[in-house]
């Protein structure tokens, strides 16, 4: 599947808040998960960030392409993403190791995916119900010579 930077960079992030918020202190309410986020140095957020895109971005990548319609999230079938898992992982380790780790991973993509961000229509600048609407848009589109007069230039 052909993700944006964007997309899987809050999708990572969103599977990394989800991993803090499993420790104790959170889990207990003690503290926030975006409070805790915001307070970790930028060496730890790597260190997790890191561990996070080695196991999710290969399944992420792998997953089949789908259309994805404008202002909706792509959206996978649980067979889908197991199956995937189970190619990018491959045989390494026993039976009982093996599908612990594809049952982890599973989940770890399936909160990723949940946190993509609503796919936006590239094309969605001009709201157009036909070709004379366009035309009509364009031609009342004027681009300035100058930025003067301008608030901020």
């Amino acid at each position: 599947m052909r993700f944006t930077e964007h997309e899987l960079t809050q999708a990572l992030h969103g599977a990394a808040k989800s991993v803090l918020s499993s420790r104790k202190d959170v889990r207990k309410g003690k503290v926030d998960v975006e409070v805790l986020w915001s307070t970790m140095d930028k060496f730890e957020r790597y260190q997790l960030l890191e561990g996070l895109g080695s196991q999710l971005l290969p399944v992420l990548i792998a997953l089949p392409d789908v259309e994805v319609a404008a202002n909706t999230k792509a959206t996978f079938t649980r067979e889908q993403v197991t199956a995937t898992v189970e190619q990018v992982i491959g045989d390494a380790g026993g039976k009982l190791r093996r599908k612990a780790a594809v049952a982890m991973t599973v989940a770890l993509v399936e909160v990723a995916l949940d946190k993509l961000p609503v796919r936006r229509d590239p094309d969605g600048l001009l709201k157009a119900e036909s070709e004379d609407d366009i035309e009509k848009a364009l031609a009342d589109f004027q681009v300035p010579d100058s930025l003067e007069g301008l608030e901020g230039f």
